[in-house]
């Protein structure tokens, strides 16, 4: 099944995560590895640690707002614990498990739908702080290389991208995330109203989404 087979038959607005990442693994952007757990066995299935553990609905897009994110669990009997605990806090939803990802330079990158210039591609520093920081540049899909490159350079934290106090973020993996986000948004065309991959974090060898959120124009 490809990307626009897979969007087609989804007939809701909002996407749980494990559907964006699945999407994201078939556009070739790297994203965390997942188990989606529907009941306590499931739990038994997580054979590394630590982890995170989420509630996953596509009628949950904001997770940590309403408690449904728990980092670092560490052992099985805990996942176990956290497994009930969501379930009795939403019941009915499915709970994503993944690794604890290394971090890096916390970044946003996502598309969205302007009404003038029509869907357009974002990138910014600060991850839960991009509100505060409002660093972003924008772009109108399809973007280049050149234009990829000419993003980063616009954002007032830059230099952490360039190794500002030691930081170690690959820049390259940042722009080829972005191409890639771009030839994702070319695919999907008027599927899509708006995507927001945050955070991606930008380390030394590589970059990866971590959490994404995604909706639907239907």
């Amino acid at each position: 099944m490809d990307i626009k087979e897979f969007v087609s038959g989804i007939k809701r607005t909002n996407l749980s995560e494990d559907e964006v990442k699945n999407i994201l693994k078939m556009a070739g952007i790297k994203t965390t590895n997942y188990l989606v757990a529907s009941k306590e066995d499931d739990v038994d299935e997580i054979d590394n640690f630590p982890v995170v553990m989420k509630v996953c609905s596509p009628d949950i897009l904001h997770k940590t707002d309403v408690g449904g994110v728990k980092l670092n669990i560490r052992q099985k009997d805990e996942a176990v614990e956290v497994f009930r605990e969501m379930q009795n806090k939403f019941p009915g939803e499915k709970v994503l498990i993944e690794p604890m990802e290394k971090t890096g330079v916390e970044m946003i990158m996502g598309l969205i739908r302007d009404p003038t210039f029509g869907l357009s591609i974002m990138v910014g520093l600060g991850g839960i702080f991009t509100e505060v920081f409002e660093d972003v540049s924008f772009r109108v899909i399809p973007i280049t290389r050149k234009d990829a490159e000419e993003m980063i350079s616009e954002l007032k934290g830059k230099k952490l991208l360039d190794g500002f106090r030691g930081t170690k973020a690959n820049k390259n993996a940042v722009i080829d995330m972005l191409l890639a986000l771009s030839e994702l948004a070319n695919i999907l065309g008027d599927d899509v109203s708006q995507m927001d991959l945050n955070p991606v974090f930008a380390r030394e060898n590589d970059a990866i989404a971590v959490d994404a959120k995604m909706i639907l124009n239907r």
